[in-house]
């Protein structure tokens, strides 16, 4: 019975167009979470950025593949959860679950200390409301729970206008940035003699590492297509590399029109996204190109928002057994918006942190547990279906960049590692 209805799934799978699951992951790692990027990486600067960015590309597209590498040797809708809880052991089962929560509510908080800081200087600039951020951060909690409370109906529509208003705006921010960037700044070639860059390569890895963060997705993308790893791995290489291009064309942007030195201010107070937009308008010195750039700093956080937290809620409903009723996704909501919205109401300027820790985490299960489970799959059943290249070498390399992920982001928090500012 199991085989048949597979079979069904794969065979229904198959008029399923490939560029729809690439865009879900595109649509999945392109968010706010780009605004931490020209900061965290002002110190490599953006010849080291993006070969950077290159190197982590391909680490956590390898991570992915062997994520699906082990998913496909079950059900189809098995999880993370299933694929730790057998091929792991009980521990490795109770850090990624653990891991895997902490991202959702890390990154809960961060889109809303993004989003409350945008929200707040937009009310200001336009409609010279001076209301603070800790309460825009309170009230846009207080929609998006609403919203998701409501039914996922009004999410899915919600969503894709949000997504529709991200990309529009994000290519006008593109178009409109492009004609100012000036090679002078790009380069560096105003840096005083013996300036370093190297030195702060270690510190970037955990913000790079979130902007490929497509691994939960992949459970998902095998439901969508069923076991058909050929066009889950092209829906894998189309959306990530889609945002490698989209992530490289964004530093050029704005490192082209922000130099090194000018994101020392923006550094130091806070790196948040509001401080960064006023940045960019106050260097350009164009009203419309301001208007641009606010429009889609409050598009890419509503939507990540409310995609970061549509997976924390069902989350926590699945772990809490909440009832799919009102009086269930009620609790469910509380549970889900509460912690995050304390913890911005008492740090509202944490961003650029919250990303870093996200980070941290998300080396464990996105990178680390991924290696381990293609290992373990290997040695159980020998994965017939799909075998990602580069065999047991690769597994440790995988790793051993999830373990310098970590140490990377511990040392830089004890103020070890040097950092730009």
């Amino acid at each position: 019975m199991t085989v048949s209805v597979e079979s069904q799934s794969s065979a229904q799978s198959k008029g399923k167009s490939v560029i729809g699951g690439a865009m879900i992951t595109t649509a999945t790692v392109v968010g706010a979470g780009m605004f931490s990027l020209p900061v965290a990486m002002s110190g490599i600067w953006f010849s080291w950025s993006l070969a950077v960015l290159v190197v982590t590309c391909f680490i956590m597209i390898m991570a992915g593949f062997m994520l699906l590498e082990a998913n496909l040797n079950y059900r189809i809708g098995a999880s993370f959860d299933t694929l730790t809880k057998d091929l792991l052991g009980r521990f490795w089962n109770l850090v990624t679950n653990f891991t895997f929560a902490f991202v959702l509510y890390i990154l809960a908080y961060a889109y809303i200390s993004g989003s409350a800081a945008v929200i707040s200087q937009t009310l200001t600039h336009y409609l010279n409301l001076g209301i603070s951020s800790r309460v825009t951060g309170v009230i846009f909690t207080v929609v998006v729970a609403f919203i998701v409370w409501w039914s996922s109906t009004a999410v899915s529509r919600i969503t894709t206008i949000l997504l529709l208003g991200k990309f529009i705006a994000f290519f006008m921010t593109f178009a409109s940035l492009l004609g100012y960037v000036q090679v002078d700044n790009l380069m560096d070639l105003i840096a005083p003699q013996g300036t370093t860059y190297l030195p702060y390569l270690l510190m970037t890895l955990p913000f790079c590492i979130v902007s490929f963060g497509f691994h939960g997705n992949v459970p998902s993308l095998v439901k969508h297509y069923g076991k058909d790893p050929k066009r889950i791995v092209s829906c894998i290489l189309i959306g990530t590399l889609f945002a490698l291009f989209l992530y490289a064309f964004w530093l050029y942007c704005t490192m082209g029109n922000i130099s090194r030195a000018d994101f020392k201010p923006i550094i130091a107070q806070g790196g948040n996204i509001d401080v960064f937009i006023t940045a960019m308008g106050g260097i350009l010195n164009s009203a419309s190109m301001d208007v641009i750039l606010t429009f889609f700093a409050n598009f890419a956080v509503a939507s990540s928002m409310l995609g970061a937290t549509l997976g924390l809620f069902d989350y926590i409903a699945d772990l809490c057994k909440f009832k799919d009723d009102n009086g269930g996704r009620a609790k469910t909501a509380l549970v889900t918006y509460i912690p995050p919205a304390l913890l911005c109401s008492i740090y509202p300027n944490g961003f650029l942190y919250a990303i870093g820790y996200a980070g941290l985490a998300f080396a464990v299960w996105a990178i680390i547990v991924p290696a381990l489970l293609a290992k373990a799959s290997r040695v159980k059943f020998g994965n017939p279906m799909f075998r990602t290249w580069g065999g047991t070498p690769l597994v440790y390399i995988v790793i051993a960049f999830g373990v310098l992920t970590m140490l990377a982001h511990i040392l830089s928090s004890l103020n070890v590692l040097p950092t730009y500012r």
